[in-house]
């Protein structure tokens, strides 16, 4: 019999599958046979040896078969399902796992074992890719380690203080804005959109409104598309560097050019800060209809970490970088995530911000 894995090798084992298969396009399935129902019973030693040979008899050699949750739930990675249809592999698998337990374990004893199916594909459907993500699949993002939990508390707090001292000490800024944006065209003062956060949960967005109340989001939704997809680059004034952004909206009011150029249409962001939709550092939360287009491995850009006002990004090129690269800084960010970065970044923003580069 092969060895059964222990939860931290398997959980470590699953998440490189999972970053494989991003970056392949590749398909697998996770199946959990959850025995917790067991736990406080007699039977329950004997119920996980039967989870045990019923998981031996089902999987191939190739495929790891683990602890998902110590002696409690036990997980198979069937790897390289390639373009075989999803619910004929489920049912076949479920199938054969639901004789092997049959075998094994009693009637009684059956019915403490719970059954269940996870598949990491590409998302694609009518529907576009799935939103959230299934948490089963992204244990290292959705119950991180104890000793990573402090520093997310101290990433809050300094979220909370430093949201709270940029509303009070913008607040000036918040009453001149308002009134030149009612003065210069009609609509309202924010504009507000639905946008991703972290593990691709909606929040409303706020921003000063830089355009005009009516106008057509297919403008920029089929921009979007174009880089996204990398089939869109054009040249800056000084045709020394690309420009991956609109840089003649026509949506875009006279006030609203200055604001974006001085990036002072985005401090309402600090009020999603404040509320806990976004933090004072992170990638920048995309707008659903841009999800939709992203390759698999973009996702991890939305999954990985809560959503910022500044970032790598912003302080790397801004409108210069592409999508792609963007992309990377926003996984490398969630990488080498760590306090002192975030200082770092912060206080290399408003550097970015008074020259303006890359600001459209």
């Amino acid at each position: 019999m092969q060895q059964i894995l222990a939860e931290d090798l398997f959980l470590g084992i699953l998440c490189l599958e999972r970053k494989r298969a991003e970056r392949s396009g590749n398909k697998f399935l996770l199946l959990l046979l959850d025995a917790e129902a067991a736990a406080k019973t007699d039977s329950k030693a004997e119920v996980l040896r039967g989870m045990a040979k019923a998981a031996e008899a089902t999987r191939r050699e190739t495929d790891p078969a683990g602890w998902y949750k110590e002696e409690s739930i036990l997980g198979i990675i069937f790897t390289e399902l390639g373009a075989v249809d999803g619910a004929a592999t489920i049912n076949r698998l479920l199938r054969k796992i639901h004789e092997a337990l049959a075998a094994q374990l009693s009637a009684k004893d059956l019915q403490k074992v719970h059954v269940s199916m996870h598949i990491f594909s590409d998302g694609s459907s009518d529907q576009g890719p799935s939103i959230p993500a299934d948490p089963i699949l992204y244990p290292d993002l959705f119950h991180p380690h104890d000793s990573k939990k402090v520093t997310l508390l101290l990433k809050r707090v300094m979220d909370i203080v430093g949201s709270a001292a940029a509303l009070i000490l913008f607040s000036p800024a918040f009453i001149l804005i308002a009134v030149l944006i009612k003065l210069s065209s009609k609509g309202p003062i924010f504009f507000k959109q639905q946008r991703l956060g972290e593990f691709g949960k909606q929040f409303e967005f706020f921003k000063f409104r830089s355009m005009h109340a009516s106008n057509d989001p297919k403008i920029h939704q089929e921009f979007m598309k174009r880089v996204i997809r990398g089939s869109h680059g054009r040249e800056s004034k000084d045709e020394s560097k690309t420009v991956y952004k609109m840089t003649d909206d026509p949506r875009v009011t006279r006030i609203g050019q200055f604001l974006r150029r001085t990036s002072l249409d985005e401090v309402p962001q600090f009020i999603n800060v404040l509320k806990g939709d976004m933090s004072l550092v992170g990638p920048r939360p995309p707008i659903p209809y841009e999800y939709e287009e992203y390759d698999v491995w973009h996702r991890r850009r939305v999954l990985e970490v809560r959503p910022g006002i500044t970032g790598l990004w912003q302080v790397r090129g801004r409108s210069h970088v592409s999508f792609d690269d963007m992309v990377r800084l926003d996984l490398q960010y969630a990488r080498g995530w760590s306090l002192w970065l975030d200082i770092q970044i912060l206080m290399q923003t408003p550097r970015a911000v008074v020259l303006g580069d890359g600001a459209y």
